[in-house]
């Protein structure tokens, strides 16, 4: 009953503790510009993660595993510092978190994987498939109608995906397109649920606590998954740490920071379509790093970003005119 007791209170004194801390992310939005320019922020250091994945060398499972727990020794000082500023989350937040967090570290042992076997830009074109799947959540969860758009746009979308993995059309040699693809919609799966669970426990108080939340329980997930899978090397010598430790501050630390505290205040479509800078930027870095996408796959990148951005898009308003015509 006592517990009770204090997570009503909590929850009743929720809005003022978040009107607080809204001012506050506002303030640090601030220095980087307004949360439009924290977004773009976020996905520049998000697309950098692919190249990171696969300049460090590492299997799939190391690579999950080690850019979470090294994130840990960042992310828990932050949490414990914002607890201690407004207070904790309530038992129905951190249970969302947690469940977040196991789906993110499924997506990162795929993700990860998809990277080694059809290279960064197309493994970070691949992950957009979350686009598909998370308005299929969400008609499942809440009964939310798909738009018409949605649907037409889905077919695209997926002949985009077949082209830019390779199953469909000349792949990059060397590259592994029908197991990229694979593992590329397994992680955009994964990823959608992420991100709907993270939806659904966001708007409140914290940035850095569910972010820590969700990493450490990603961690937890990906040295089981990746460990019997790929395995997991605790040790997996120089320059390997150097990479990782940079994937782990830059892909997971700020880049979720950032991002977290972004996008609950943009609008939907804004968020959607900055986020889409993601593949962009991840396809001119795996070119600088070596990577030579052949000409049918970059079509296909093309085709997911702009099937992607026509369906989050925002339709223009009829005019008078237009409707009576």
């Amino acid at each position: 009953m006592e517990d009770r007791a204090v997570e009503d209170r909590a929850v009743a004194e929720e809005p003022t503790v978040a009107r607080a801390a809204e001012g506050s992310g506002r303030r640090g939005l601030g220095r980087f510009g307004g949360p439009a320019a924290a977004a773009v922020a976020g996905s520049v250091c998000i697309s950098a993660s692919a190249v990171f994945v696969k300049l460090s060398g590492t299997n799939a499972g190391t690579a999950a595993f080690l850019r979470c727990a090294l994130a840990l020794f960042v992310l828990v000082p932050l949490a414990w510092r914002e607890v201690r500023r407004v207070g904790g989350r309530t038992v129905r937040y951190q249970v969302l978190d947690i469940g977040a967090g196991v789906l993110l570290g499924v997506d990162m042992v795929f993700w990860a994987a998809g990277v080694l076997n059809v290279g960064a830009a197309v493994a970070t074109a691949l992950l957009n498939i979350q686009v598909v799947v998370f308005p299929l959540l969400a008609r499942l969860v809440s009964g939310t109608r798909l738009p018409r758009r949605f649907v037409l746009m889905v077919p695209l979308m997926l002949v985009g995906v077949a082209l830019a993995s390779g199953a469909i059309g000349h792949p990059e040699p060397g590259s592994h397109p029908v197991a990229g693809a694979v593992y590329g919609t397994a992680a955009g799966v994964a990823y959608a649920g992420y991100l709907f669970l993270m939806r659904l426990g966001g708007g409140r108080a914290h940035t850095a606590t569910p972010v820590c939340v969700a990493t450490t329980a990603a961690a937890v997930t990906a040295g089981v998954l990746g460990g019997l899978w790929t395995g997991v090397e605790l040790n997996p010598g120089w320059p390997a740490w150097g990479w990782l430790i940079t994937l782990a501050c830059v892909g997971q630390v700020v880049a979720w920071l950032l991002i977290t505290a972004a996008l609950p205040r943009l609008a939907p479509n804004v968020g959607a379509a900055l986020l889409l800078s993601q593949p962009v930027i991840a396809f001119g870095l795996g070119i600088v790093i070596g990577e030579r996408p052949t000409a049918t796959q970059a079509a296909g990148c093309a085709l997911v970003v702009a099937a992607v951005w026509h369906t989050g898009r925002t339709p223009r308003p009829r005019t008078a005119g237009q409707r009576a015509g």
